[in-house]
């Protein structure tokens, strides 16, 4: 059984920094991908930062490259999404999901574990 716990979300000002936090448990990624996904009300769920566990390859959606980070700590089994100059239409609910394979995709059919979610809700 794999589980993975999503932190960090909470409410913030525009132009604003969060940092979210993954925790998986129950198996460890050594070689696998991890990556973010968001999905805001009424609004198919999107493809946000990805990341190959012990590779330095990442992948951003061209919503977020140059505000966002996504990093990893393979020691902690641990993934984190560095968040800055957040704006309103960064509001949703952020999921981490995980790959049983090593390469990152941007289909969230790609990937095999999920987390529950952490919201992020930015106002201007």
């Amino acid at each position: 059984q794999v589980q993975l716990v999503e932190s960090g979300g909470r409410l913030v000002q525009a132009g604003g920094s969060l940092r979210l936090t993954c925790a998986a448990s129950g198996r460890t990624f050594s070689s696998n991908a991890m990556g973010w996904f968001r999905q805001a009300p009424g609004k198919e769920r999107e493809f946000v930062a990805g990341i190959k566990w012990t590779g330095s390859g990442t992948v951003y959606a061209d919503s977020v490259k140059g505000r966002f980070t996504i990093s990893r700590d393979n020691a902690k089994n641990t993934v984190y999404l560095q968040m800055n100059s957040l704006k309103p239409e960064d509001t949703a609910a952020y999921s981490c999901a995980a790959r049983s394979s090593g390469n990152v995709v941007t289909g969230a059919s790609g990937y095999d574990y999920w987390g529950q979610g952490t919201q992020v809700t930015v106002f201007s």
